[in-house]
């Protein structure tokens, strides 16, 4: 696949140096050398700057309520498997709004791909501190800085026992279009959390704040050992770790559920206006 057949025109509305920019074009990277058509490919968002990337994207698309993109991500999952579903959302709408539904859908271990554009701050709405904004963050909003812990996805997913969960930087495309291609070929949950500056509001954490940090997983470190993979998880500040953090292998939730075998859920409904009448009776 050549990356101008998932170009659909559209200019971004996104600031000039914005990480949202190398992450667009880290997709496409990825889905062209998966060798993945647009057609096979649902995007799904809620609210924010980040979720506006499928918009500047060909592909299947349901842009949702704030929060709200991984619940839509799993009916679509469900009712046919045969999708490549990815939601990509910002660290507001995933770990703010949407924290509920990453949490019981790790545990669920649906076969579904997470992208979170992690900028520590709320970037539509003009400079809030977000779920992952550190102590001591000023803004307008917080005028006396952040006054508590951020919240610590990759720690959260690990303890949950997800089945795939990676760190990237907008910054090294080569490196985050890596993690997306394993992220996406992982059969189950898969959450990558990816680094970026917002060049407009967060002034603490920006593009050469990351690069003095972010350092790469040796290769022989082994994302299957629990301990080691928490630990890495806890290391935020003078260093912060990017790769694949952690795996656990498990049957993903469509396995586990038989009326999802064989064809996809979708191809087994002959009369749609037949089965919507037979549900409408249940429920009189």
């Amino acid at each position: 696949m050549n990356l101008n057949e998932y170009d659909n025109n559209q200019v971004p509305a996104w600031c000039p140096g914005c990480g949202n920019f190398s992450i667009l074009k880290c997709i496409k990277r990825a889905l062209s050398e998966l060798n993945i058509p647009p057609y096979k490919v649902l995007m799904v968002s809620g609210i924010g700057q980040a979720a506006k990337a499928p918009h500047y994207f060909k592909c299947n698309l349901f842009n949702g309520l704030h929060g709200r993109d991984i619940p839509n991500a799993v009916g679509a999952k469900i009712a046919n498997k045969d999708l490549i579903v990815i939601c990509e959302s910002g660290d507001g709408n995933t770990y703010g709004e949407g924290g509920n539904h990453l949490i019981h859908n790790i545990r669920r271990n649906v076969n579904i791909k997470v992208f979170v554009h992690n900028n520590q701050i709320y970037g539509l709405t003009k400079g809030q501190a977000s779920p992952t904004s550190d102590v001591g963050m000023k803004t307008k909003v917080q005028p006396f800085g952040v006054l508590y812990p951020p919240l610590n996805p990759i720690a959260l997913a690990i303890t949950l026992g997800a089945s795939f969960v990676a760190r990237s930087f907008s910054g090294d495309e080569d490196h985050l279009t890596e993690m997306m291609k394993l992220a996406i070929t992982h059969k189950g949950f898969a959450l990558l959390d990816i680094l970026q500056p917002c060049v407009t509001f967060n002034k603490v954490n920006t593009f050469g704040w990351y690069m003095e940090r972010v350092y790469k997983l040796p290769e022989d470190y082994n994302p299957y050992d629990f301990k080691s993979a928490f630990e890495k998880a806890l290391e935020w500040g003078d260093r912060i770790p990017i790769g694949v953090i952690y795996k656990n292998d498990r049957p993903t939730y469509e396995e586990l559920l038989p009326q999802l075998d064989g064809e996809p859920l979708y191809r087994k409904i002959n009369d749609p206006k037949e089965m919507l009448e037979k549900i409408i009776k249940d429920f009189v």
